[in-house]
């Protein structure tokens, strides 16, 4: 669904994505400028357009922000998948390399994908997948990412084990959580 709203005095183009899986209306605003709205089950499309209006600031903030980097190439870096992906993958396996040392954990397979909406994946054959775009965050951000990844593959749910595990490489990683939230 493709629909569009009027926000400080400009239209933005958003589409809808309906989630049996989400808990609550979600926004999400893409490096390309894209605004995707989760709608849950439980909501109606009605609820959607006073949800943007109420995030109005926090959108204009993001899509400006997009297009100036843009603009101006992030870090001289084209912004697109194929320009990237080899960057992102040496990035991914000499962080995967050096942080399952610390574990102990081995993993199949690092690919780099041009996913939409995460950052990244694993496995239950313990083959890990990133986001390209990890290129363009932070360091410490990228690699809150590759740890996140690496403890799935000793417990896929979020639990308390998992979270203490991640705890052990990166204690804080409640703080990198909260950083992460403003590029997403």
């Amino acid at each position: 669904m493709n629909n569009e709203i009027t926000l400080y005095n400009r239209k933005i183009p958003y589409s809808i994505r309906k989630s049996t899986r989400a808990k609550r209306l979600r926004i999400a605003v893409y490096c390309n400028c894209d605004v995707v709205v989760t709608l849950p089950h439980y909501k109606n499309v009605a609820d959607v357009e006073a949800y943007l209006k109420q995030k109005s600031k926090w959108i204009s903030q993001k899509l400006d922000y997009f297009r100036e980097a843009k603009g101006l190439k992030i870090n001289n870096k084209s912004i697109n998948f194929s320009d990237n992906k080899e960057e992102a993958y040496k990035f991914a396996m000499l962080t995967a390399k050096r942080f399952s040392k610390l574990y102990g954990f081995k993993y199949n397979k690092i690919s780099i994908k041009n996913h939409k909406s995460k950052w990244g994946s694993c496995s239950k054959k313990g083959n890990l997948n990133f986001n390209y775009r990890i290129v363009f965050l932070p360091k410490r951000l990228a690699e809150y990412i590759v740890v996140h990844e690496l403890c799935h593959l000793m417990e896929l749910s979020h639990s308390q084990r998992y979270w203490r595990l991640v705890e052990k490489a990166l204690p804080n990683y409640k703080e990198l959580i909260e950083e992460l939230k403003k590029y997403y």
